[in-house]
C-alpha cells in the first residue's frame, strides 16, 4: 500500500531502486509490491500509473478490513491520523484533542508522546520524514483504518481530493 501511495504522488516512473530508496525497501520488495498492485488492478503497467479511483475505493472500503489498526501502548513518535499536520488544523483535531493521547507511529526521534499505532509498513515513519505529501496520505489512511465516523469521513474527503483529482481515473 505504501508503494501505491508513493506512486500516486509521482508523475513519472522513477524505477525500482529509487522507489525502494525513498521508501526504505529493497528493489525486490518494490518489484513484488508493484506486481501485487498490477494483479489487484490498482496499477496500470502500460501507462505506469496508479489507478487512482480504484486505489481510493480500496483504501476506503478494503484497507480497514485488510490492515486494521488499534492504538496500543504509550510511546514517543510521529503523529498520525487526526494528530498529523494534514488534519491538525481542522475542527476534528480540536474535538479529538480532548479524547486521549494522540495516535503516533513509534519513532526514537519522535517528539510527540502518544498511543502507538502500527504503520502500514515499518519504514513509513522514515519515508514520511523525506516526503511530506506521502506523510499526509499515510496519516489520512490511518484515520480511515482506525478512526471513528467523524475522523473517517474527514479523512475520506481529503483523500479523495488528493488521490482522485477532478477528471482523473
Amino acid at each position: 500500500m505504501i508503494v501505491a501511495l508513493k506512486l500516486s504522488l509521482s508523475q513519472s516512473w522513477a524505477g525500482y531502486a529509487i522507489l525502494g530508496q525513498d521508501l526504505g525497501m529493497s528493489m525486490s520488495e518494490v518489484h513484488a509490491a508493484i506486481r501485487r498492485l498490477v494483479e489487484s488492478q490498482l496499477y496500470d503497467v502500460e501507462s505506469n500509473h496508479v489507478r487512482r479511483r480504484r486505489l481510493f475505493e480500496f483504501v476506503i472500503h478494503g484497507l480497514p478490513v485488510v490492515y486494521p489498526a488499534r492504538p496500543k501502548d504509550v510511546t514517543r513518535g510521529v503523529p498520525t491520523a487526526w494528530a498529523a499536520p494534514v488534519l491538525a488544523n481542522t475542527p476534528l483535531a480540536e474535538i479529538a484533542k480532548g479524547d486521549d493521547l494522540p495516535p503516533v507511529w513509534s519513532d526514537p526521534d519522535g517528539q510527540v508522546r502518544g498511543r502507538e499505532v502500527e504503520p502500514l509498513y515499518f519504514s513509513a515513519p522514515a519515508a514520511s520524514k523525506k516526503d511530506p505529501e506521502l506523510y499526509a496520505l499515510l496519516a489520512l489512511v490511518d484515520a480511515v483504518r482506525f478512526g471513528r465516523a467523524r475522523e473517517r469521513k474527514m479523512a475520506e474527503q481529503e483523500l479523495e481530493k488528493r488521490l482522485v483529482p477532478h477528471g482523473s481515473s
